[in-house]
């Protein structure tokens, strides 16, 4: 049999005190003394006592949740960022609802509707996009919406984003310095800004020194799509000597496939990716790399979000923030090369 659930009415007359007190309490930011707040929390544990967050939502019009949206998980940046943006909310005192959602459009409005009906305070959408209706919605709701990671016009929400398209000249002019001469790029899915951004950095930068891209292949942030890319590129009479992969989960797997080939990365051929995930430190890869200021675009992110949850001042914003080149053995080190 299923037992009632206890009180708030319960837990004050157990404490001795209002039961408004006991709503102070329980309540984020609420005014309570250090006895009172013993005596109720004492209370309600030996009552068994749960508060509901959600009626309290429906009271004070704040749930205090945050809806976080990534598409997909394989790719080791997003447990690094989801776990910092976690971190960062709820040291602020927001709770954390995480969706995932295919990335297409009808499917992530899908998703975004429903963190909706849940009443969140806001949403963070990492390397998601939104419709442009559901986007009048959000703002109509008062939900701010932050995209991590992703860039999309006009919408009037805000944008968090490393600076892509001087990191892609960044790792362009890298390899250049380094000597090579067929310097190919393996860009990420081209429907997103990302993977647009890097590679119109990457094919500037070269064109504007004279080089053409030895080939431009889409990989599409796929690991399976991206070693065959690999191969086609490195199975020549004149194989690529140096491969720029638009992120590091499709730079392991290109990795993988020029040892396949019997080809050794930083000897036979320079490896780059983007990112900087903690695998790329593991002494089996060891891959130069990007590095995506997660912290900073964390920092970047909870700012704006909170910023206009809680003031009526807070504006969207769009923040593109510089990434640092990580050199290690998977290419070739230019000589006299410094950071």
């Amino acid at each position: 049999m299923a037992q009632n659930k206890v009180t708030s009415a319960e837990v004050a007359a157990r404490a001795g005190v209002s039961q408004s007190a006991v709503s102070r309490v329980f309540t984020p930011g609420a005014s309570a003394s250090a006895k009172t707040v013993e005596k109720v929390r004492t209370a309600a544990a030996e009552l068994g006592y749960r508060p509901n967050v959600l009626a309290r939502a429906m009271v004070s019009g704040r749930s205090r949740i945050i809806g976080l949206v990534v598409a997909y998980l394989e790719n080791q940046f997003y447990p690094v960022a989801l776990e910092l943006l976690s971190n960062a909310l709820q040291a602020k005192g927001y709770h954390i609802l995480i969706f995932t959602a295919p990335n297409s459009t009808d499917g992530i409005d899908s998703v975004l509707q429903d963190l909706m009906d849940y009443q969140v305070d806001g949403i963070v959408a990492a390397s998601v996009s939104m419709s442009s209706d559901l986007a009048a919605r959000a703002r109509s709701a008062g939900i701010p919406v932050v995209l991590f990671n992703r860039g999309q016009n006009g919408e009037g929400f805000s944008n968090v984003t490393s600076n892509n398209v001087l990191g892609g000249a960044k790792v362009a002019e890298f390899l250049m310095a380094g000597g090579h001469e067929r310097i190919a790029h393996i860009a990420g899915w081209q429907g997103s800004s990302t993977g647009r951004d890097r590679q119109e950095g990457f094919v500037s930068a070269l064109e504007a020194a004279g080089h053409e891209p030895f080939d431009v292949l889409e990989g599409m942030y796929k690991r399976d799509i991206a070693m065959a890319a690999a191969r086609s590129l490195v199975d020549r009479p004149d194989p690529a000597d140096a491969i720029f992969v638009g992120n590091d989960h499709m730079a392991f797997a290109v990795m993988d496939a020029v040892r396949d080939a019997g080809m050794t990365p930083g000897r036979d051929i320079s490896i780059v990716g983007y990112d900087d995930v903690p695998m790329a430190s593991w002494g089996s890869y060891d891959l130069t790399t990007l590095r995506q200021p997660v912290n900073r675009m964390v920092d970047a992110t909870v700012e704006t979000l909170i910023d206009q949850i809680e003031t009526t001042a807070g504006k969207p914003g769009l923040f593109e923030i510089e990434g640092e080149l990580i050199v290690r053995s998977s290419a070739r080190i230019p000589e006299g090369w410094t950071q």
